[in-house]
């Protein structure tokens, strides 16, 4: 018997991984607040399986799953309303789309400064650090977004990028995007919006009449955007997209390959996994724009609802919440949320703001809330906060 055939092994390796399972939080109960990633899609499910041995990192060895990328890209291009100068490249998630952006900024320029604003994900200090590379910070409002009154006099001859964040990782704020587009596009500046989180949802929301700023390449200002289909896209992790007004600089970030079916390959992994891409392909074309209207709308119903049973406790929140994101004050924060955990669910801390997060994803119901409120509500006696 050899050890592919051998069934009893398998079931104690598979038993034990599923008690190790059992520590972890899941998507699927609904007690995982504080993400800004989804439960995937069962149809992102099932492809992700179906894809599983797929190297697009390798593209003559999987051509078929190649134009799966191709075609799922052609989605994001047109959501963001790219022009017909413009690419995508698929990326792992946030932290490499923006590393990306990065990288191409200072190939370009051959400079090693970085505006950005005070909200920016810490992926940018690993930037700094791997690229030895500058951070610029820029304050931010009350509103809690980028100051653009502060960028001009930032500005200088070794400034390689500026960057505004669309769906802050804190409070879900929006810097303002067209101001600071129209700032780089007068000042000749590269302009990367980091809307990984918001990238899946600002477009949706104002195509239902919501008044968010736009977050597209009708912009000239911009150069690049990063978004991830693992969060508000409903597709399953890893899968980030960073989309470049001007297809040649992939060149820029691309190095001769040996040994593979391409001569070049661009950016920072070799070896990439199809299944996230046919996974998110599948999601794109399952529910399509309608289907993503839908999903944000029941998204943002269930969090003005969740807004009310929080402040109905007597609660406050750093900010009104134009996206799916709600950020609490407290005083006891680090109380609450072990406690929170003890009782079974996830809140974010957010230490700077003394507060927690929740994000309403597409698997937070308002039954989900109904449940957590109460544990919520006792949680805050026990601690004296309310």
């Amino acid at each position: 018997m050899t050890m592919i055939e051998d069934k009893e092994k398998e079931e104690e390796i598979l038993d034990i991984l599923a008690q190790y399972q059992k520590k972890d939080y899941s998507f699927s109960s609904g007690h995982i607040l504080g993400s800004m990633c989804s439960q995937p899609h069962p149809i992102a499910k099932k492809t992700y399986y179906q894809f599983l041995e797929t190297n697009i990192g390798d593209p003559g060895l999987f051509p078929g799953t190649k134009e799966i990328e191709n075609k799922f890209l052609s989605f994001i291009l047109s959501l963001l309303r790219a022009p017909k100068t413009a690419s995508g490249h698929v990326v792992s998630g946030g932290t490499e789309g923006n590393i990306s952006s990065m990288w191409i900024a200072k190939q370009l320029t051959g400079k090693k400064e970085i505006i950005l604003p005070s909200s920016a994900h810490f992926s940018f200090q690993k930037i700094a650090s791997l690229m030895e590379m500058k951070l610029n910070i820029v304050p931010q409002t009350a509103e809690h977004t980028m100051d653009i009154s502060q960028i001009k006099r930032k500005i200088s001859k070794d400034t390689a990028a500026i960057v505004g964040i669309a769906g802050t990782t804190d409070v879900g704020a929006i810097d303002p995007i067209p101001e600071i587009a129209e700032i780089c596009a007068d000042e000749h500046v590269f302009f990367h919006v980091d809307a990984a989180f918001g990238g899946f949802i600002i477009p949706f929301l104002n195509q239902l009449g919501y008044t968010l700023p736009t977050v597209d390449f009708t912009l000239p200002g911009i150069s690049t955007i990063s978004l991830d289909a693992h969060k508000m896209g409903y597709a399953a992790i890893p899968l980030g997209t960073l989309v470049l007004r001007n297809k040649s600089w992939l060149e820029h970030i691309s190095v001769n390959s040996q040994c593979i079916s391409t001569k070049k390959q661009a950016g920072i992994l070799g070896t990439r996994p199809g299944a996230p891409v046919a996974a998110g392909y599948a999601v794109t074309q399952y529910l399509g724009q309608k289907g993503y209207q839908q999903l944000v709308e029941s998204c943002m119903k269930t969090t003005k609802y969740t807004i009310q049973k929080i402040t109905d406790l007597g609660l406050n929140l750093v900010i009104k919440p134009k996206l799916n994101v709600i950020t609490v004050k407290v005083t006891h924060l680090d109380e609450i949320v072990d406690r929170l955990a003890d009782y079974g669910w996830g809140v974010n801390k957010i230490d700077h703001l003394s507060s927690f997060r929740i994000v309403i994803m597409p698997q937070i119901t308002k039954n989900i809330i109904d449940e957590f409120i109460p544990v919520l509500k006792k949680t805050c006696h026990e601690v004296g906060e309310i």
